[in-house]
């Protein structure tokens, strides 16, 4: 059994740190890097087996609001990886027994981008061309930075899940899937679990679940 870390936005705000923006923990990369690898380096010492990056919200499109540009942002993107592997590395040091530590690349949907709760809704219609310019480059980023595994979080539609299981597939690499969901039967955007479940349930490297 793996033991995932918990939220890294709660812990963020415990010690001091104003999240009440569009990039949501994504702004600590820019402000404090540091605490972030300090939250990980915690959550390890607790006995977590993941750290998930503070990727979520962090996006060419969304940074471009604070005058970055698109390698910039990416720079950004890999940051978050390394601040969790540091993190690793320095429990690793410390606890050479703590057993299997991994890095989880976090993705958010496209919903969490437009910060208007829309990733708690799924009322948002993209083409696949659109989904590809909105996640490939973060995915490709957090892959080629060295993530263990990425964490597809809190999707609202089954669209996006569905292109983002093909993008995971694309690259190569391992995933795990939670969705918000509507009530007990279905994600946001009214798709049935039972339709999610078909979609996910029969691939080898794939794990799924669901939050309200």
């Amino acid at each position: 059994m793996l033991i995932s870390d918990g939220a890294l936005a709660t812990e963020l705000e415990a010690r001091g740190c104003d999240l009440n923006d569009p990039l949501w923990s994504a702004k600590v990369l820019l402000e404090q890097p540091a605490l972030i690898r300090d939250v990980h380096r915690d959550y390890f010492a607790a006995g977590a087996n993941i750290a998930t990056t503070a990727s979520y919200q962090a996006t060419p499109q969304g940074f471009a609001a604070r005058g970055m540009g698109r390698e910039e942002s990416l720079k950004l993107v890999a940051l978050s990886v390394r601040l969790a592997d540091e993190a690793r590395q320095e429990r690793r040091a410390d606890h050479p027994d703590a057993g299997p530590l991994l890095v989880a690349g976090s993705v958010g949907p496209y919903g969490a981008y437009l910060a208007d709760g829309s990733e708690y809704r799924g009322d948002y219609s993209l083409t696949p061309a659109d989904f590809r310019d909105f996640h490939a480059a973060r995915i490709a980023t957090l892959v080629e930075a060295g993530v263990d595994f990425l964490a597809f979080e809190t999707l609202p539609s089954f669209a996006e899940a569905k292109f983002l299981l093909a993008l995971a597939q694309e690259y190569g690499v391992d995933c795990w899937f939670s969705f918000s969901l509507r009530d007990g039967a279905h994600i946001s955007d009214s798709t049935p679990l039972a339709d999610v479940a078909q979609l996910v349930g029969g691939e080898p490297n794939v794990a799924a679940g669901g939050v309200n």
